[in-house]
């Protein structure tokens, strides 16, 4: 049988129809193809679509994607058989394939005779019949036979046969009906029915908003309830209580201040009387000179400090320099033309027996915040760095917060001990409040002091919250449910605990980057430019020393 197929080309409005009986047929615009089409397609292959015949069927086994072909409007892919009435078109290039199958004769059984057609004489009597009178009479006989039927047919059939075809059409009718009012009753049942549903969704949307919301305040209260304990076991060992001691100079020589007399050291605020017997003016000091062997004027002080990353610590200005605060103080340097000297700042990290030198760095102008450091390579390497707050619309009014300090010192911290032990310690270092620090220290007794609390009133530039603390508080971190430093407490008031203030951490960020602090952000990308800083230079080297 022969072999071969018939395709239909459509480019545009242009058609043609073309014979194929090779094994394998190739079309596009390329001249070796063996259906060559010229088209304005650009960035398009120069073979489009091969076929391949494959017992009898032919296959497609190559196109070109950049056409987007489609065989009977869905993709083509690789080896699918095109069948007879299959159609491949391109909407790219505007171009149709359609293939017919060439219908094959049997090579074995032949015949030669001629196909059979109708005799002259039949075709001449069909014509003549059809233009023939004949054909109006047989009309004629047919009306006149209806006629007849229709006579013969009794009124009563008749009437039957009406009254059936009205009942007929009646019935159709009521039928349509009923189907129309059925159709129209379920579209109104579906539209009700789509309204509850509509409204039970929207009602399971509130509901659900209700269930966010409780769960969200459940959470609230939850991380509320826990938020001290969470603090004090993340960051409580990155509170430090800072111990200090100043003596008070001469502005001029530089000469260490002494008592004159052991009355004035007794009570170095009551003027003491002149050499003839007069008394000084009130409100000033004497018995304060730079010769003799008196006891040095000193002063040693408390506070509370948080380490921020770096060996950097924040608290307040008051506590680095305990002495503007003092108003006693400031009258005897201004008597005696005097100034305070820090002897020794030092500070102590829980469970850390050994005490940290420490250096101020920075001092507030207007709040009252400072920036102190200590040496970065001498820190534990499990010292947490505690986390601040730079949102500064965080805190709200009824925010629980949480701070951790030492309020009252060393007698808080002795309080947590037994009466005996206590009592113990005061008779051995009772005398000296920097021998007692260092025996707590030593004894892992330095623990700061955790409380809760919420927020009472705020400004820009101050919170008011009633967390419990006292003297030795000032300069501790005041957490906010976030986890994180809001605050910095400087002012407590022992007579009303719903007044306790706090500096907006906000306005530390300033000062540390002043100090040079940075996050750990900030030192993780130095540390990667460092080290691709430095692998940089190793290939340079390696390069110049590779080179001839």
């Amino acid at each position: 049988m022969a072999t071969g197929i018939i395709i239909h080309i459509t480019v545009g409005t242009e058609k043609r129809t073309e014979f194929f009986s090779e094994e394998r047929i190739r079309i596009g615009s390329d001249e070796t193809c063996d259906l060559q089409i010229e088209t304005n397609v650009a960035d398009v292959g120069s073979i489009w679509l091969e076929l391949e015949n494959t017992d009898g069927v032919f296959r497609v086994i190559n196109f070109s994607p950049a056409l987007d072909f489609l065989i009977n409007e869905k993709p083509i892919r690789r080896f699918i058989a095109v069948t007879d009435g299959d159609i491949i078109r391109s909407d790219e290039a505007d171009i149709s394939f359609s293939f017919f199958a060439l219908a094959g004769r049997g090579s074995l059984i032949k015949t030669n005779r001629e196909p059979r057609h109708v005799a002259q004489f039949i075709e001449e009597a069909a014509l003549d019949a059809a233009g023939s009178p004949q054909r109006d009479e047989a009309k004629a006989f047919l009306r006149e036979f209806v006629r007849e039927l229709s006579r013969e047919i009794s009124w009563t059939t008749k009437l039957i046969v009406l009254v059936l075809s009205i009942g007929f059409i009646t019935g159709v009718l009521y039928l349509g009906y009923a189907v129309n009012q059925e159709l129209r009753q379920n579209r109104e049942q579906s539209k009700t029915q789509a309204d509850i549903i509509q409204r039970l969704e929207n009602q399971l949307g509130v509901t659900n908003d209700q269930i966010g919301s409780l769960e969200e305040t459940n959470l609230k209260l939850s991380r509320a309830q826990s938020l001290a304990q969470n603090v004090r076991v993340d960051y409580g060992s990155g509170i430090c209580l800072i111990v200090g001691v100043y003596d008070l100079v001469d502005r001029s020589t530089g000469k260490v201040l002494r008592y004159g007399t052991a009355q004035a050291q007794a009570n170095p605020y009551e003027p003491q009387p002149s050499e003839d017997g007069s008394q000084p003016p009130a409100g000033t000091t004497a018995g304060l000179t730079t010769e003799g062997n008196g006891s040095p004027v000193e002063y040693d002080f408390i506070g509370t400090g948080f380490h921020v990353g770096g060996g950097y610590v924040l608290t307040n200005k008051h506590v680095l320099q305990p002495w503007t605060e003092d108003d006693l103080v400031k009258t005897m340097m201004r008597d005696s033309n005097g100034r305070a000297r820090i002897k020794r700042l030092v500070l102590y990290f829980p469970n850390y027996p050994q005490p940290y030198p420490m250096r101020v760095r920075q001092l507030g102008g207007r709040e009252d915040i400072a920036v102190a450091t200590i040496d970065p390579n001498a820190l534990p390497a499990d010292l947490p760095t505690i986390p601040l707050e730079t949102d500064s619309n965080v805190a709200t009014v009824g925010q629980t917060v949480v701070t951790m300090g030492y309020p009252s010192g060393p007698d808080r911290l002795l309080a947590m001990v037994d009466d005996d032990e206590a009592k113990s310690i005061n008779q051995r270092f009772g005398n000296s409040r920097q021998n007692l620090i260092n025996f707590l220290a030593q004894s892992k007794k330095i623990v700061p002091l955790t409380t809760q609390g919420a927020i009472t009133d705020l400004d820009t530039r101050r919170i008011v919250h009633d967390a419990k603390t006292a003297e030795g508080g000032s300069g501790a971190p005041l957490f906010g449910q976030s986890g994180k430093v809001i605050g910095i407490n400087f002012g407590v008031f022992t007579e009303n605990t719903a007044a306790n203030m706090a500096v907006p951490v906000v306005y530390a960020l300033d000062l540390l980057r002043k100090a040079g602090w940075k996050t750990s952000e900030e030192i993780e990308k130095d540390r990667q430019e460092q080290t691709t800083s430095a692998q940089a230079n190793v290939d340079t080297s390696q390069r110049t020393e590779n080179r001839p």
